[in-house]
C-alpha cells in the first residue's frame, strides 16, 4: 500500500481516506468527488438535479410543452407520433410567415441558416460569447442530452425547443431524421441552432450534419465549443501534453461496432507511453480497451482517470493505475457521460492520490531546475 503525500501541506494520507482534496483548499468545491482504491463512492444526493436534460427533466418538459397534448406532460414527449403534428404546424407557420415577408418585398425567399453550436463539457460558464449570441437569436433549437438546463435557459421565451438526444438504448431521433428536421426548418426560413455537448466536430457527428445541409444549399455556421478532453483535463489540473512526459495526445471513441465490447480503434501505436489517450464514450468497452493497451505494451502502472459529468456539480472521479482501473471504475458505478484519460500526465494532477514522497521530492527538484 502506497503512502500518499499532500506535497503542499507536508502530511501523509493513506488509501483508507475516502476523499483527497485540492492543495490549499480548506473547503474543497462541492463538485469534486474523488474515490480511492477499494472505497465505495458516495453518490450525489438524490435531491440534486441533473445538469443534463434527461428524459424526465421537468424543466425540459415545461419548455417543450408546445409539443405535448394538453392532457399529458409525461416523458413520452419524445415519441415521434406525438411530436410530428406540432412540428408540421410550426413548419407551416414559418412557411406562411416567409410567404408574407416575400410579398412585402423583404428577404422572405431566402432560406434560413443552421448553426452547429458546441456547449462545452457541462459547465455553462465555459460557453463562448459567440455560442451565447447564437442561442439567444435562435427560432428553433435542437439539442442533445448533454446540454444543461442552464444553457437552455438562454433560449428566447418565444423560441422552440426540440430534444433530439441519444443515449445508450434510446434514440429520440435517428441521425437521418435530425438531418431532415434541420433542412425543413432552414428551408422555411427559420434561424436554427443545433446544440451539442462539447465541440460539434469532435465525436459529435457535426461533420455529417454540416455536409448534408451544405449539399442542400443551406448555409451552415460552426461555433466551436470547449471539447470535453480540454475542459475536464483543465478542471483536474491534468496537462494533456507536458514536456518530458507526453509529447502528443490522441482522442479515441470508445464506441464499438454493432454494440459489441471492443472499441472501434485500438491500434498498437495507441499504447505509446509518451502519449496521452483520451477516450470519449468509453465505459462499455473499457475492459477490452485496457486489456489491449497492456497487451500492446502500455505499462500496468500507467496512471488513469475516469471522470463522470466533468465540470458540473455532479462530477465524480476515479483515479487508478491501469491494471486496477476497470475494477475501480466498476466499483464506483460511474455512468455516462464519463471521459477517460490514460497516460503519465494524469499523475501530474494535484488530485492524483498515488504520489509517493520520492515523487513529490523529484517534482520539486524538477521545478527548481527550470
Amino acid at each position: 500500500m502506497k503512502t500518499l503525500v499532500n506535497h503542499h501541506h507536508h502530511y501523509h494520507h493513506h488509501l483508507s481516506r475516502t476523499h483527497f482534496y485540492s492543495p490549499n483548499l480548506s473547503n474543497p468545491p462541492p463538485h469534486l468527488h474523488l474515490h480511492f482504491n477499494n472505497i465505495r463512492p458516495t453518490h450525489p444526493p438524490l435531491c440534486l438535479p441533473s445538469p443534463f436534460t434527461e428524459m424526465h427533466s421537468p424543466e425540459r418538459l415545461q419548455r417543450e410543452s408546445w409539443l405535448l397534448p394538453t392532457t399529458t406532460h409525461s416523458s413520452s414527449s419524445n415519441d415521434i407520433a406525438l411530436q410530428l403534428p406540432e412540428l408540421k404546424r410550426l413548419l407551416q407557420v414559418l412557411k406562411e410567415r416567409r410567404g408574407r415577408d416575400s410579398e412585402g418585398g423583404s428577404f422572405g425567399n431566402r432560406p434560413g441558416r443552421v448553426s452547429l453550436v458546441g456547449t462545452g463539457p457541462g459547465d455553462p460558464e465555459l460557453l463562448t460569447v459567440k455560442a451565447i449570441r447564437a442561442v439567444e437569436a435562435a427560432d428553433l433549437v435542437l439539442y442533445d442530452r448533454l446540454v444543461s438546463n442552464e444553457v437552455l435557459g438562454l433560449v428566447r421565451v418565444d423560441a422552440r425547443l426540440l430534444y433530439v438526444g441519444k443515449t445508450a438504448g434510446y434514440h429520440s431521433r435517428t441521425q437521418e431524421e435530425i438531418h431532415e428536421l434541420l433542412l425543413s426548418f432552414a428551408e422555411a426560413g427559420a434561424n436554427v441552432v443545433r446544440l451539442k455537448g462539447g465541440d460539434p466536430l469532435v465525436f459529435g457527428r457535426g461533420g455529417e450534419e454540416m455536409d448534408f445541409l451544405q449539399q442542400q444549399g443551406i448555409q451552415v455556421k460552426i461555433i466551436p465549443g470547449i471539447t470535453s478532453a480540454s475542459g475536464i483535463a483543465a478542471e483536474l489540473g491534468i496537462p494533456l501534453t507536458h514536456r518530458g512526459v507526453a509529447n502528443s495526445v490522441r482522442f479515441l471513441t470508445g464506441h464499438s461496432r454493432n454494440g459489441g465490447t471492443d472499441p472501434l480503434h485500438v491500434a498498437e501505436n495507441a499504447a505509446d507511453p509518451d502519449s496521452t489517450l483520451v477516450i470519449y464514450m468509453g465505459l462499455a468497452t473499457l475492459p477490452s480497451l485496457t486489456a489491449k493497451l497492456m497487451l500492446h505494451g502500455l505499462p500496468p502502472d500507467t496512471p488513469a482517470a475516469a471522470v463522470e459529468r466533468g465540470t458540473t456539480a455532479q462530477q465524480r472521479i476515479v483515479f487508478a493505475e491501469l491494471d486496477s482501473f476497470v475494477d475501480e471504475v466498476r466499483l464506483a458505478e460511474l455512468v455516462s457521460p464519463t471521459l477517460i484519460i490514460i497516460g503519465k500526465v494524469v499523475a501530474l494532477s494535484p488530485y492524483w492520490p498515488h504520489m509517493s514522497i520520492d515523487d513529490s521530492h523529484a517534482r520539486k527538484m524538477e521545478k527548481a531546475c527550470l
